[in-house]
């Protein structure tokens, strides 16, 4: 069966029952026109650039690089010795800089 997309979606009844007064006359007083967002509450969720974050603990576990990891001198990664690369200058360089 073929569909026509250009069809309209919805008849002249549809239309006329979804007017902004009948939609309005349905639920009077159940929308509120102001809005309860706490603006304390989203300041919170920002950090400032600069902001003082010395009393800060991490809460992951940083280990050094492992005999079997290197440094990508480019994009400053810690991966594995199988994605070197190239290396120039005594410096290493992963397949992604490098491709």
């Amino acid at each position: 069966m073929a569909t026509d997309y250009d069809a309209p979606r919805k008849t002249e009844e549809d239309v006329s029952e979804d007017s902004i007064e009948e939609l309005k006359t349905r639920q009077p007083g159940s929308q509120s026109s102001a809005v309860d967002v706490d603006e304390a509450d989203l300041a919170d969720a920002f950090e400032l650039p600069g902001a003082d974050l010395s009393g800060e603990e991490l809460l992951i576990q940083v280990t050094p690089p492992q005999a079997d990891e290197f440094t990508c001198f480019n994009c400053f990664l810690v991966k594995h010795r199988s994605q070197i690369a190239a290396e120039r200058d005594g410096h290493l360089y992963c397949t992604e800089c490098e491709s």
